[in-house]
């Protein structure tokens, strides 16, 4: 009925399937995942939550919301779940909302040495409705623990906010927790870039420490486009629900939470386990060989490393963009510790291999990868080369409507 929405559909699925995705925070959503996403669930308004819903005929989105809420606290033991959120951001508003109120203090990381926006950039309400302070990775680019100690003594926090969108190594969650309770304030994870290698048991768990903690279910979760929060505390649980509904949004997208109960399910099981292994595996292989390469990397413990070009290859992260896009590898332009350069140009590119992964790239491939990189943005390889290599890798993946 309408070709034009049409044939671009199948445009972008001939972009996702010829091409190798990089990008630290995309992933591939199973084809029972996108079904509930696009099932007649999408008719319901359930404002609310089960059981004391505003309107009637709720009857089975309540049984579906209560088993997306079992499932992610079985998944990440919990006691409880918020599943409504309608992204990661907005279940960061909620949990601020939470914490502490307006014109509280939160203490985040630098935001050029990989915060997220909504943890108190200018252009983002957190920010605006609340009192952000900042601690600075150390020279190596890695959490100085004795130093978020030592700022949280000066500025008093109400929160401490750990858990970021481009930080390569494991995070001491248990240090971030004697930090907090030294200085009498509460403790916030935003999880979302690694939620999938905390379930599966290859990153060590936020979630019985932290007052509160967030995530998105579409990274490395490999679920709908959506947020979660997490407490085992009831009280703050209650002030969590409120703070979703009614103050921040109105009715949830319940099937979105059908697609989130799905993902649960899947992230709960052995192949599930198996895959964030990969990740981790392929992740790493890339990351060290463009080390024995000469090009500067922050290697990597999770999924996901930085590259900075503007040393290695002397352009900036914009242009490596958008060279890599010449050859259908898609990067995301990222700053680095100590960047220099804005955050419209940056130093460096952000690298992961959730998606990839979830195609069939091998740890062998992810090798290549490095090397396809380093030839094109070396200019010693021309385009029709390198996309000849990328093109004959990615036609031995799985395609992203058959996952």
């Amino acid at each position: 009925m309408d070709k034009e929405i049409f044939d671009l559909i199948l445009e972008e699925t001939s972009r996702q399937n010829r091409g190798i995705e990089l990008i630290a925070s995309e992933n591939y959503a199973s084809k029972e995942v996108r079904e509930a996403c696009g099932s007649i669930l999408t008719n319901k308004y359930a404002e609310g939550y089960p059981a004391r819903r505003y309107y009637g005929g709720c009857e089975v989105v309540d049984k579906i919301e209560s088993i997306a809420i079992a499932r992610a606290c079985e998944l990440f033991g919990s006691k409880f779940a918020n599943v409504q959120s309608h992204s990661g951001s907005q279940a960061n508003a909620a949990a601020y909302r939470a914490l502490m109120p307006e014109g509280g203090k939160v203490l985040s990381l630098v935001l050029n040495d990989g915060g997220h926006l909504t943890h108190g950039s200018p252009v983002s309400f957190s920010s605006h409705l609340y009192n952000f302070v900042h601690y600075p990775l150390d020279v190596e680019g890695r959490l100085d623990y004795e130093n978020i100690l030592k700022i949280a003594l000066e500025e008093k926090p109400d929160v401490i906010l750990a858990g970021y969108s481009a930080y390569p190594y494991e995070i001491d969650f248990k240090r971030i927790r004697e930090i907090c309770d030294y200085v009498g304030c509460k403790m916030m994870v935003d999880m979302a870039h690694i939620a999938g290698l905390i379930a599966a048991g290859l990153h060590n768990s936020p979630v019985a420490l932290a007052d509160i903690t967030t995530t998105t279910t579409h990274k490395t979760l490999r679920g709908p486009r959506g947020g979660l929060i997490l407490t085992n505390d009831e009280a703050l649980a209650k002030k969590i629900n409120s703070a979703v509904f009614p103050y921040y949004q109105g009715g949830p997208l319940e099937h979105i939470i059908a697609a989130k109960a799905i993902c649960f399910k899947e992230a709960n099981t052995d192949s599930f386990k198996a895959y964030m292994a990969s990740v981790k595996e392929n992740t790493k292989a890339c990351a060290d060989e463009f080390e024995k390469l000469g090009v500067k990397s922050s290697g990597s413990e999770n999924h996901l490393f930085l590259l900075n070009v503007l040393d290695s290859f002397g352009i900036n992260g914009k242009e490596a963009q958008a060279k890599l896009e010449e050859i259908d590898i898609t990067t995301n332009k990222n700053m680095i510790p100590g960047d220099t350069l804005p955050p419209n140009k940056t130093s460096g590119l952000r690298i992961g291999f959730a998606a990839s992964t979830t195609r069939g790239c091998t740890k062998e491939d992810a090798i290549e990868i490095a090397h396809i990189i380093c030839d094109y943005l070396s200019n010693s390889k021309s385009q029709e080369e390198c996309v000849a290599k990328v093109h004959t890798m990615t036609s031995s993946w799985k395609a992203t409507e058959e996952i």
